[in-house]
């Protein structure tokens, strides 16, 4: 029972030779010979090549080896995937920086108004300050400026123009508001060129709707006035001894004249009579076809000449940091919502039947306006009207302007019981000279309404943005103003098309989405940027020289 075939014992045998063989040579793949000095060396044996050949597939098969393979190749293309991951978020991170800084820049070269915001100094002295930007401040679209990179000012006078002896003197009555007198004042400085005539110290409109009694030289720095055109013009305070008997010869200007109507008509009359008043200023000379050199000299005069009181601008600095005291940007709105301007243009469609009979009574007295019946409605329409404060408000939500901005109104008193209530209500932030300023601070502005718009003036000119519902004098010379200063963001609304729109909105034939998507794109072009002055077919209705300096003033580097 016990006893075994050497049959079995052969096969066997045979069986686990050939495993001890199998694993003998898997291990003899990774042996290596050793040679006298006990150095080891790869095994380089026909056979060990053989054998090493045979065992790659059985590495590759499924097993314990190939799974191994599997694990680490996962590991090594997890990692690899990690790494690339952070380097793109890196990548996209700095982009995204950089990006931010760029329109941070342009917020920021906004706010600095052309370096114009002096740095290190007092508050207290009435200095501008210095704004900071918030760590993080998103930037709404409606605070970025237009480009001014490729112009500049280019005022400068000309070896060539000299100042030639006197024919004469002409004394100069300015007319109408501040802004009015200001432009006039200018022109007259270049008639005075034209003519080779002494200026005299202008006389400024004490009988205009706000009957203010200031002078020149209460509301102008007239030392600097003279000193500064000096090598342009002679100016003097008032008639030499030797002419103050003579009876000045009257004169009103014909609107809107050439160079020549001045240098020969007006000049013979000058050698003639030697001492002329122009009784008017206003308009009364060209916007275009003149001479560079004359334009030149009207804009030295009206943006560096005509400079402002220390008592005015003392306090038109201090409204100024008060407005940035938070180091945000700020509106200056110029609503011309007021009661002479309401009359004037018969645009009462938002008013009650009590306040539009006393706009009627108004404009009846006055005689100098001539229109006395007038359909206010078609003005609105041809968009001739000042746009009422909800017109106002809809329109600068449409727009994109932040409910908590603060709005500086550059006007007088708001015409109408509770006309000012929908723009509160939206805006609340909502300041004048008035509530800016404290009441020993206005003491001296008391009744003295072209001292507080030359304050109003200045806090409009370094505004972040400057809108204005009414194409007026003050509209004018402010928008012309921020053009010269370097194409700050001014907005001009379209009126006649925004009518239409927001009629539109109330009578619920367009939504609110579409409304501001139409209203955005109707002014992509109409924020003050550097859009050339052109001639137009009547001179009284073209773009005013003031109002767009460009070309003239501002040349293409």
């Amino acid at each position: 029972m016990l006893t075994i075939s050497m049959t079995s014992i052969t096969d066997n045998s045979s069986r686990v030779s050939s495993r001890l063989l199998g694993f003998m040579t898997r291990r003899r793949v990774f042996e290596t010979t050793e040679e006298q000095d006990g150095n080891t060396l790869p095994v380089k044996s026909p056979t060990f090549l053989r054998r090493k050949g045979r065992y790659w597939p059985e590495l590759l098969r499924p097993g314990r080896y190939f799974s191994r393979w599997m694990f680490w190749g996962m590991m090594v293309l997890a990692f690899v995937t990690l790494l690339a991951k952070f380097a793109l978020m890196n990548t996209l991170q700095d982009l995204n920086n950089d990006r931010e800084k760029f329109v941070t820049s342009i917020v920021v070269e906004n706010w600095n108004r052309a370096n114009k915001v002096v740095k290190g100094r007092d508050d207290d002295n009435g200095d501008f300050k210095e704004i900071s930007l918030p760590e993080k401040f998103s930037v709404p679209d409606i605070w970025i400026k237009p480009t001014g990179q490729f112009h500049y000012k280019c005022i400068d006078r000309s070896s060539k123009e000299i100042k030639s002896p006197s024919n004469g003197y002409i004394l100069v009555h300015s007319n109408g508001g501040l802004n009015q007198m200001k432009t006039g004042i200018s022109d007259m400085v270049a008639i005075a060129k034209m003519m080779n005539a002494t200026l005299v110290l202008p006389s400024l409109d004490h009988q205009s709707f706000w009957t203010d009694p200031s002078d020149f030289k209460d509301i102008f720095d007239w030392k600097h006035f003279v000193q500064y055109l000096k090598e342009d013009i002679w100016v003097v305070d008032h008639l030499p001894l030797a002419f103050a008997s003579i009876k000045p010869h009257q004169r009103a200007p014909v609107s809107y004249s050439k160079p020549s109507y001045y240098r020969d008509q007006m000049s013979s009359l000058l050698k003639k009579h030697k001492v002329i008043n122009f009784t008017h200023t206003d308009n009364r000379l060209a916007n275009n076809g003149l001479s560079s050199s004359i334009q030149r000299l009207r804009c030295r005069a009206m943006y560096e000449a005509l400079k402002f009181t220390g008592e005015i601008e003392n306090l038109a600095n201090k409204l100024v940091n008060r407005l940035r005291d938070d180091n945000m940007p700020y509106v200056a709105l110029h609503l011309r919502y007021e009661k002479d301007m309401l009359a004037f243009t018969g645009c009462s469609h938002n008013l009650t039947k009590g306040e539009d009979e006393e706009l009627k009574q108004l404009r009846h007295s006055v005689r100098h306006w001539k229109e006395k019946k007038i359909d206010g409605e078609e003005r609105r329409r041809r968009g001739v009207c000042p746009m009422t404060p909800r017109e106002v408000a809809v329109f600068l939500e449409a727009m994109g302007l932040p409910f908590d901005t603060k709005i500086y109104i550059v006007a007088g008193k708001i015409y109408g019981q509770d006309s000012v209530k929908p723009l509160e209500e939206k805006y609340p932030n909502i300041l004048t000279h008035s509530n800016l300023a404290t009441e020993e601070e206005l003491v001296p502005f008391s009744n003295r309404q072209n001292k507080l718009a030359a304050v109003d003036y200045i806090v409009a000119l370094e505004s972040d943005v400057f809108v204005f519902t009414y194409d007026g004098n003050m509209a004018k010379a402010v928008q012309g103003h921020r053009k010269y200063e370097g194409f700050r963001k001014t907005i001009r609304p379209d009126k006649i098309n925004f009518v239409k729109l927001i009629d539109r909105m109330d009578r619920g034939l367009i939504s609110w989405d579409d409304f501001s998507a139409k209203v955005k794109l109707l002014h992509a072009n109409r924020t003050g940027g550097a859009v050339p002055r052109r001639p137009g077919n009547s001179a009284k209705t073209e773009e005013s020289f003031y109002a767009n300096p460009y070309p003239g003033c501002i040349c293409q580097k």
